[in-house]
């Protein structure tokens, strides 16, 4: 997609560019004329709630663009409805403020909400709806219980930002950095309480973690395969707002690749992946089925493999060409086009039973 090789992150970004135009930041840029932090709190919010409602729509649903009367399905078409509910005000508790997005108004987001802005009915549904709504309500909650983070009257999500920023450290040349495990750290410690309940240690929510009888640890994590694909997406999201507000984010590739069907897709359509048995292709799986762990752990971990490739073919560093810039540039593209070219809506080769929150 980018053969001059100038790739952006992976990132939610991305998708606010629809049919060439960016919904995103004519709305967000006027905040950046008067107050730089403020834009970046507003970036955050944006990111965060439509980055939790990204999780696979299903092949059946569709987005019709109120600005050109264009459909679209699946990634674009949830950007652009997550989009739309932010710039109305959905989120907010302020109907002066409404490009924020806090506690209360988070806690007060209804299930006939987002079936409306995201135009659900019977003939156009969407996957894990309940799920969905009660999601962003949950990040209600966790924003309200944590004031040290998010602040307090009103408890914004967009403060968490801030808080990065008293994280930062100066490099060698006095420029303030970040790693990117610091962020991830952060949304795994404030959200881990939003995820709906499946498996826990000592009372803790472990969200995106699942078992697979091929893991012996000896020890509180037997068993366990640690995923946490919409927390790393989302902090790969937040990359370009931090940037942009002048804090350098490093050790990029101290996140993995995203284990999400485009890229697992990807192997499995091209043989690098086969199955040990044809029903595999034929089955409606579970999310935590090993069959489906066992695959998103191989993504994992053929998605560092492919990237060295990538690197030595093209004589770049992990610092120059990280992983986000491989998957833009890009795994997920391709997983994309060769589900479209195999099958008919593009779905991907295993048929997954999602409830909204995972893929």
């Amino acid at each position: 997609n980018y053969p001059a090789l100038d790739i952006p992150h992976h990132s939610r970004w991305r998708h606010f560019v629809v049919d060439g135009v960016d919904h995103a930041t004519p709305v967000l840029r006027p905040q950046a004329e008067t107050d730089a932090r403020e834009r970046l709190r507003m970036q955050f919010e944006l990111a965060v709630t439509s980055v939790l409602l990204d999780a696979g729509a299903g092949a059946d649903w569709s987005f019709q663009n109120p600005l050109d009367q264009r459909s679209h399905g699946r990634s674009e078409g949830l950007a652009l409805a997550s989009f739309y509910l932010f710039a109305d005000g959905a989120f907010s508790s302020n109907p002066e403020r409404p490009l924020q997005v806090d506690a209360d108004g988070l806690r007060n987001f209804r299930t006939e909400q987002l079936a409306e802005g995201f135009q659900v009915t019977p003939e156009n549904p969407l996957v894990g709806l309940e799920e969905r709504a009660e999601l962003l309500r949950k990040l209600g909650e966790a924003g309200a219980a944590q004031p040290e983070r998010f602040g307090s009257a009103p408890a914004r999500i967009g403060n968490l930002a801030d808080w990065l920023w008293t994280r930062a450290e100066l490099d060698v040349a006095g420029n303030p950095v970040l790693p990117a495990e610091v962020i991830l750290r952060a949304l795994l410690d404030s959200l881990s309480g939003i995820w709906p309940s499946r498996l826990e240690i000592g009372g803790q929510p472990l969200g995106d973690v699942w078992r697979h009888s091929a893991v012996n640890t000896g020890g509180l994590t037997d068993g366990l395969v640690p995923f946490h694909k919409l927390s790393q997406w989302l902090a790969y999201s937040l990359v370009e707002p931090l940037e942009e507000s002048g804090l350098g984010v490093v050790e990029l590739d101290g996140l993995t690749g995203l284990p999400e069907y485009r890229n697992g897709g990807l192997f499995v359509d091209l043989g690098v992946l086969e199955p040990k048995h044809p029903e595999v292709l034929e089955t409606l799986h579970s999310v935590d089925s090993e069959v489906i762990v066992e695959w998103r752990a191989l993504t994992v971990c053929l998605l560092d493999e492919l990237a060295q490739g990538v690197r030595a073919e093209l004589r770049y560093t992990p610092e120059s060409l990280p992983l986000s810039r491989i998957l833009q540039g890009g795994t997920w593209s391709a997983g994309r086009a060769i589900a479209q070219a195999k099958r008919p809506g593009g779905p991907p080769p295993l048929q997954i039973e999602s409830d909204g929150t995972v893929f």
